[in-house]
């Protein structure tokens, strides 16, 4: 019984410790934009064709900001638009943001933890126009979580990331641009 009380205790205190930070930040672009409705001129869906011209692969060491490593990536091999297509490995912490509401503006919410180790479980997301926008989808005992990738994601034991870099001619622009409807 008093092992239990003390392991308790225990757990608790490792909680109690953790550094999560949270901040929200609103992302409206003008009140006009936020406003738009959607147009006819823009379809609820659309296509884009591409092939890739080569398959990039990336290993990240120990301490290695993700983030960074993607960006250095990108500009070293001339890498304009490109499909992240898996990720895989661990990091030592994290930073992320995601969707915190639902109307215009938009607003985020930036989780960051300074001292939480977790497992990379998948990551995707686009390079447009030499921009990297990166989604990470990480795993601890507790369960999954994610959001988009932001700086100081440090790595742990390693992190492998695998890119589709496009043939030219593709057009990527309007792909993640709210304002696009």
């Amino acid at each position: 019984m008093i092992k239990t009380i003390c392991a308790a205790g225990l757990f608790a205190i490792s909680i109690a410790q953790a550094q999560i930070i949270r901040t929200e930040e609103s992302r409206p672009t003008t009140p006009r934009e936020d406003a738009k409705p959607n147009t006819d001129t823009v379809p609820d869906v659309y296509a884009l064709n591409g092939a890739f011209e080569r398959i990039v692969v990336l290993r990240f060491k120990y301490r290695a900001d993700l983030l960074k490593g993607l960006e250095s990536a990108a500009k070293e091999q001339n890498i304009r638009n490109a499909v992240i297509l898996s990720g895989i490995g661990s990091v030592r912490n994290y930073s992320i943001h995601a969707a915190a509401n639902r109307t215009f503006p938009s607003k985020d919410v930036f989780l960051k933890d300074t001292t939480a180790p977790a497992d990379i479980a998948g990551m995707n997301g686009y390079i447009i126009n030499g921009r990297v926008h990166a989604h990470i989808t990480l795993a601890n005992e507790t369960g999954a979580f994610g959001g988009h990738l932001e700086p100081e994601t440090n790595v742990f034991t390693f992190a492998i990331v695998t890119i589709g870099v496009f043939k030219d001619g593709i057009d990527l622009s309007k792909v993640d641009d709210k304002t696009y409807r």
